[in-house]
């Protein structure tokens, strides 16, 4: 006997398990929910230890963002590189300028600039302040000088290094200098830097693990009689300890947000001053503060560090509590 065909319409059963996963989703957020308002109702406390939380946060994280910028300005200086040819002091001009076409063919070379005796003396006449001095002079004893900018813009130190070399050797050139001694010492100070963030952000996260345990330590104990008949009629401890690594969560999730923007304050008010010193140098840096990965990367930790803490305190102070 053939089953009847199912009426078009009619309303299909849920997949096995899925009564269960529903449920179990339910309880949570109705747990995340209670959680919250019980945060709720103790504004003045819940706001100090978020508070407590987004300082220990916004410091590593404020000093990581200005490391960023730091080496973001670092990569544009290094990609500005460039090396100094001084030609030979009777080269005569057109052989100079048969030069700098020729480097500006080579695929290394980004830029050549010629800058002729005259315009040299006459820069540094401007520069110097020894005008006097340098018109008792019968000659002018600058030579010729080829500017030359990498193609590369974010080229390695040890690729300027044979450019140089390899611009030196030629004949025309008297000296190639090239100073990126600066620009190392740069990039070993912000790996210095570096180091001392996660040395400092790994203290403030235990700093934060301690705060939202004691936190939740003084949570449980005022809850002990609650905890009791909950143990009384049956409630496990995975069902008890639920709701005290949901404020746990809550905890890390405010800190972090408090923490964000803190940090956004503090480089909205550095930006005007940094894109002022940044026009002084016909510079268009500008600060840059949290994107989305970062921002998210930020709720994720302060979230993660609530529930450790959460969990280190329900993990040490429930076991101790049993009905009497």
């Amino acid at each position: 006997m053939k089953k009847p065909a199912r009426v078009q319409g009619a309303r299909r059963r849920p997949p096995p398990g899925w009564g269960w996963i529903r449920g179990w989703l339910l309880r949570h957020a109705q747990t995340a929910l209670s959680s919250l308002g019980r945060l709720y109702r103790a504004p003045a406390a819940s706001l100090v230890t978020a508070a407590v939380i987004g300082i220990a946060l916004a410091l590593p994280a404020g000093l990581y963002l200005l490391v960023d910028n730091l080496r973001d300005l670092g990569q544009r200086w290094d990609g500005s590189a460039s090396l100094s040819l001084f030609l030979q002091q009777d080269l005569p001009e057109t052989r100079a300028r048969q030069l700098a076409e020729t480097l500006r063919g080579w695929p290394e070379i980004g830029a050549v600039q010629l800058i002729s005796p005259e315009e040299a003396l006459a820069e540094f006449r401007a520069l110097s302040g020894f005008g006097d001095a340098l018109d008792a002079l019968d000659d002018n004893p600058l030579p010729a000088v080829l500017t030359v900018r990498p193609a590369i813009s974010q080229v390695e130190a040890e690729q300027i290094g044979q450019l140089q070399d390899k611009l030196a050797a030629l004949p025309e050139v008297d000296q190639a200098q090239l100073d990126l001694q600066w620009v190392q010492r740069f990039a070993a100070m912000l790996q210095i830097a570096q180091r001392g963030i996660l040395l400092v952000g790994g203290l403030l996260a235990l700093a934060v693990l301690l705060i939202v345990g004691n936190t939740i330590r003084l949570d449980i104990f005022n809850r002990r009689e609650e905890i009791e008949v909950s143990k009384l009629i049956g409630a496990t401890n995975a069902f008890i300890r639920r709701p005290f690594l949901y404020s746990g969560l809550w905890y890390g999730l405010l800190g972090a947000a408090l923490a964000w923007l803190l940090v956004v304050l503090a480089f909205w008010q550095l930006r005007g001053p940094v894109r002022q010193l940044a026009g002084l140098y016909q510079s268009e840096f500008a600060l840059t503060t949290f994107g989305f990965g970062t921002t998210l990367a930020l709720l994720l930790l302060g979230i993660l560090l609530g529930l450790a803490g959460s969990w280190l305190a329900v993990g040490r102070h429930l076991s101790a509590i049993q009905p009497r």
